[in-house]
């Protein structure tokens, strides 16, 4: 898969890494393609885009831990994209790239989930997308002011598939806010130009701190934003995941982010694309990873 040229800058520094797979021993599951995480208290809850379940880690990773629990739900995978946690409401929520297909359209949905990771609602995001495969590929909760709103991160620049969604310099979060039983459009956040991504996999925002992830440049940027707007205060820093020994790279899926502290994220990644990639990324697929961000 090709890099873009926002790969380099400094590296990101692992803290400790596992397979998912590890922390849930005896689950009788063979993949966990792991599409999203958000950190709560002193757990990450994990989603993945081929099952309908959700796990809950100790922010430990350690292997078999008692509070390593996979939550069960009925039916069949949905296409989970990434988690977040409204606090306002007391609820996680999860983003469904294409959720409800019209005859002529494709939707996005959000799935709304109880503190205990019980289904409760789905509802269609007012943003019409070009295919059902590209499309808003993170989820997350801010506030301004005293009101609480989604932002959804596209998978492609300028929100396009193709060819055109992989110009990057196009990066764009939309606004939403729930009203009538849907999610409405409410505005765009462009991501500074300097953001030279070829894809955007993963958002979360804490204490107007931004972190997105992209898996095609195995890259991260962290930006700031304003107190009282969805302005950035500077163009932000680009952060390169960790090579291999040799300098070749070594994470090729990266598909969720999420903050721990000012100085530190969680990540997961997606299972490896066999005939697309080589056999090196399956060292890291399929697992959860703490890196620290330098300086």
């Amino acid at each position: 898969m090709p890099t873009s040229k926002t790969s380099a800058g400094p590296t990101l520094e692992l803290v400790r890494e596992s397979k998912i797979a590890e922390l849930l021993p005896g689950e009788g599951i063979g993949r966990y393609e792991a599409s999203g995480v958000q950190a709560r208290g002193q757990y990450l809850y994990v989603i993945f885009d081929n099952l309908p379940h959700i796990a809950r880690f100790h922010g430990s990773l350690e292997a078999g831990h008692r509070h390593n629990i996979l939550v069960r739900q009925r039916g069949d995978s949905p296409g989970f994209e990434d988690i977040t946690y409204h606090p306002g409401d007391r609820r996680f929520l999860i983003i469904i790239e294409a959720g409800s297909r019209p005859e002529d359209e494709f939707r996005p949905a959000i799935e709304e989930y109880d503190e205990d990771l019980r289904y409760l609602d789905r509802e269609t995001v007012d943003f019409p997308l070009e295919s059902g495969n590209k499309g808003l590929e993170g989820v997350v909760c801010d506030r301004r002011g005293a009101d609480d709103y989604v932002l959804g991160l596209c998978e492609g620049n300028k929100c396009r598939g193709g060819a055109k969604g992989r110009k990057p310099g196009g990066g764009r979060i939309q606004i939403f806010r729930k009203a009538d039983g849907a999610w409405m459009h409410m505005g765009t956040i462009k991501l500074p130009k300097s953001v030279q991504f070829e894809d955007y996999a993963a958002v979360d925002v804490a204490d107007n701190r931004i972190a997105v992830v992209s898996q095609a440049s195995s890259a991260l940027w962290t930006g700031t934003f304003e107190d009282e707007s969805w302005a950035f205060v500077d163009e932000g820093t680009v952060y390169r995941f960790p090579t291999d020994d040799n300098g070749d790279r070594s994470y090729f899926n990266v598909e969720g982010v999420a903050w721990l502290a000012a100085d530190k994220i969680a990540a997961v990644s997606d299972r490896r694309k066999k005939g697309d990639q080589p056999k090196a990324a399956k060292r890291k697929d399929q697992s959860i990873h703490i890196f620290r961000i330098p300086g």
